[in-house]
């Protein structure tokens, strides 16, 4: 089968397609065979060489932590029922909590880091709620919007964006996209949001205006920008650094509660979070979004599409 391999930390080039064996399922585990592949913009900064304080991953490594498929095999202690079935697996060590091991067209995984998927759902948008259906609603659940509050989401053209907007109208709030960009910002509107700016133009705060919540997608000096326009009582939940690093929320405001991404959806329960979100998404009250493909081999052009920020919605590869 072919991999796509980190071969040392650098910039995109660095990421090389290689044939190698096909994997053999062990004890507990299951082979997946991988229609899509989840690219996080995590992915590139641990190619990078970021995070290493958090993610223990030295090159060379096959990235990802998240593919969508079926079940061609199982391991010893396996119900065989699994074979054949269309599933979300998190690929990595402690299910998915160690990004690597998706980018590949076959994949090990621990059963018990498979989600079922619904027959009426196609396995590219059932991966779209992967990752971003918990943190959507742990979110949501954590920022607790009550209708005619005014909400900022900063990178609301993201994956993650484009489940918010629509999960927040619904809520009965009123919601400010950011994001940079006229094609992010059409995109923003018509997937529901109230009002889009695009915050690389000087001035955006201003326009902008006082909020209730800020949801910072960015981070970096966007969202301590946005940091500052949340009102007394209201709530800033940081759960992204796409510009660099979390945004600075010192000094504190008083009256602003504050939320970093590792108190986000604590509580929620992923693999349960996801089979709800996919439940949701076949009876139509949310919609999965697949922004862009590209086959496996050309994951260094996914990578660089993100980090020139030229994606909207989830980008995937497929095998």
């Amino acid at each position: 089968m072919r991999i796509v391999e980190v071969t040392e930390h650098g910039g995109p080039e660095v990421l090389a397609v290689r044939a190698v064996p096909d994997p053999v399922a062990g004890a507990d585990q299951v082979v997946v065979g991988v229609a899509a592949v989840d690219v996080l913009f995590v992915d590139t900064r641990i190619r990078a060489g970021w995070g290493k304080e958090w993610f223990r991953v030295e090159a060379p490594y096959v990235p990802g932590n998240g593919v969508a498929g079926v079940v061609r095999e199982v391991g010893a202690g396996v119900d065989e029922s699994w074979t054949g079935r269309r599933v979300l697996a998190y690929t990595g060590e402690n299910n998915g909590m160690t990004p690597t091991g998706g980018y590949a067209e076959r994949a090990v995984v621990h059963v018990s880091a498979l989600v079922p998927v619904p027959d009426r759902l196609g396995l590219p948008e059932a991966l779209t709620l992967l990752h971003d259906g918990p943190m959507a609603m742990g979110t949501l659940r954590t920022a607790a919007v009550r209708p005619g509050e005014r909400v900022l989401i900063t990178g609301a053209g993201g994956s993650l964006g484009t489940l918010l907007v629509p999960m927040l109208k619904a809520a009965g709030a009123v919601v400010v996209g950011a994001a940079k960009g006229a094609r992010k910002l059409d995109f923003i509107r018509e997937w529901g949001a109230d009002e889009a700016v695009d915050y690389a133009v000087p001035g955006w705060t201003e326009r902008v205006g006082p909020v209730d919540v800020v949801l910072d997608g960015t981070g970096g000096e966007i969202g301590t920008a946005a940091y500052q326009l949340v009102r007394p009582g209201g709530r800033f939940l940081a759960y992204g650094s796409s510009a660099g690093d979390f945004a600075t929320t010192e000094p504190a405001r008083e009256g602003v509660t504050v939320v970093s991404i590792l108190d986000i959806g604590k509580d929620v329960d992923r693999l349960g979070g996801v089979a709800e979100m996919l439940e949701k998404a076949v009876a139509g009250t949310i919609t999965p979004l697949v922004g862009q493909t590209f086959p496996l081999d050309k994951a260094v052009a996914a990578h660089e599409a993100i980090e020139a920020r030229q994606t909207v919605g989830k980008t995937l590869l497929l095998p």
